[in-house]
């Protein structure tokens, strides 16, 4: 997967159930107050988002890990949002169908954390 991106994505539960309805081949489209699809850069930064702010709201969170096609994310820019480790990429919701279309393989759920 040298021609492929190492995405991580904080999780809750209800956003992994529509994962797994598409056979972890795709991400959901975002709710009208969600405006841009936040997957980040690092694992250690989904770890903290999934073990603090998602478990913290819904009693479960995961991170998740998939792969893109380079050349769809070099679109995007690699945000820096707070510290080292918290980098993430901002894609706009209208262009989430075309980023499930560069996916390469299966969206997996690496970590899980539980209240």
């Amino acid at each position: 997967m040298s021609d492929s991106v190492v995405l991580y994505r904080p999780t809750g539960p209800e956003e992994l159930a529509l994962v797994r309805e598409s056979g972890f081949t795709k991400w959901p489209p975002r709710l009208p107050e969600q405006p841009i699809f936040y997957p980040v850069t690092n694992e250690q930064y989904a770890v903290d988002i999934a073990s603090d702010w998602n478990v913290k709201a819904s009693g479960y969170g995961c991170v998740t890990r998939f792969h893109v096609r380079k050349e769809f994310m070099d679109r995007y820019e690699i945000q820096k949002v707070g510290g080292v480790n918290h980098t993430e990429w901002w894609i706009p919701a209208e262009e989430l169908e075309e980023l499930n279309e560069n996916i390469v393989g299966l969206i997996e759920v690496i970590r899980e954390f539980k209240a």
